[in-house]
């Protein structure tokens, strides 16, 4: 167990994106974490309140060019980084025994094949995909606290296994007639403005987009196939919404055989049972955005069309803090054997 006051250098790359800055913020607050280094590909050599103005009396750390920084005094780094990026990156710092936590999508998938089909990338680095183990904690926590390569989940997938993992590990759906309907607010993107995401195309409006095509769509099924002890399918369409941050997913599944609603959300509470970041949404009969925004939280609503007798399962999530920067402090605690929750109990802002 770490000394009470002991305190874990670290290292940010890619601070300067809406994750990176997120997770900067609470380490800033966290009780062990010392960030003695920033950095970003471009607009370095100025502190980081010129980018965040949050952050204006709070800190003037200056960002420094990533690919002079140096590795030397930091045990853990987090990489907020492009696809394609990560892969060399962490490859350098496992070399010096840093642990890393790679918040981009490099390493998140074990087929290197299945990367180059998703991404459209050639992976590198190959033999990290074996050593990586992903980040979801609530149902590999196990697997985390032992690794020194840390795959932070994607925001959608986040929201999408949070929401259907109790079912298919008890085998209660099947496997087929999972469809997943997930909404983002448009900070998802990251801060680089593309035509999509340029307020008078995304204002006042609701788009479907990479519909059968998202890149976060084997990354659920890998996770969910691990829970059912077989490779598993789903059907997974994510939307564009007019807010800056929030995912709210809406789960659909055919049941295997009759039950009550009652019975599925004791599934649920049995699952999730002492999970601090879960809650369960059972006292009305909707799930909103605003409890959570803010916040690591994920709250989840369980439903029954009986007349179909069809699941409904609805989670809503921070797309960049339990989905992005809050998910990858969560890991650095179990990394490095603090209480999962330091830094991270914050209540959403809910207006």
């Amino acid at each position: 167990m770490m000394k009470e006051h002991y305190r874990i250098p670290v290292q940010i790359v890619g601070v300067t994106g809406y994750t990176g800055g997120e997770l900067y913020r609470l380490l800033l607050a966290h009780p062990h974490v010392d960030v003695v280094r920033i950095t970003a590909r471009s607009k370095v050599a100025e502190p980081i309140s010129k980018f965040f103005p949050n952050l204006r009396g709070v800190s003037d750390q200056r960002v420094e060019p990533t690919e002079s920084a140096s590795t030397t005094g930091i045990e853990a780094v987090f990489l907020s980084t492009p696809h394609g990026v990560a892969m060399d990156l962490a490859e350098a710092y496992l070399a010096q025994n840093v642990k890393v936590i790679d918040i981009s999508g490099d390493h998140r998938l074990r087929d290197p094949e299945q990367f180059h089909a998703w991404y459209g990338l050639e992976h590198r680095r190959p033999q990290l995909l074996e050593e990586a183990v992903y980040g979801l904690p609530e149902l590999f926590r196990k697997e985390i606290k032992g690794a020194t390569l840390v795959s932070n989940p994607g925001c959608y997938s986040t929201a999408a296994i949070l929401a259907v993992a109790p079912l298919v590990k008890q085998g209660l759906v099947v496997p087929d007639s999972i469809v997943i309907d997930s909404k983002s607010g448009v900070s998802g993107a990251g801060r680089k403005p593309g035509p999509l995401f340029h307020q008078p195309e995304c204002g006042q409006n609701f788009t479907a987009y990479k519909i059968a095509a998202h890149q976060h769509t084997p990354e659920i099924e890998q996770a969910l196939g691990d829970l059912a002890g077989e490779p598993l399918k789903v059907s997974f369409v994510p939307h564009l919404l007019p807010i800056s941050r929030g995912i709210l997913t809406t789960a659909y599944g055919d049941l295997e055989k009759d039950m009550d609603l009652e019975q599925l959300r004791t599934v649920y509470r049995e699952f999730y049972q002492g999970e601090p970041f879960i809650r369960l949404r059972e006292e009305e009969n909707r799930v909103s955005l605003n409890a959570v925004v803010g916040s690591n939280y994920c709250d989840i609503g369980i439903f029954l069309d009986d007349r179909l007798n069809r699941v409904i399962v609805v989670s809503v999530i921070d797309n960049l803090i339990k989905g992005a920067a809050g998910q990858a402090v969560q890991n650095f605690n179990l990394l490095f054997d603090f209480e999962e929750t330091l830094g991270l109990t914050q209540p959403g802002w809910l207006i």
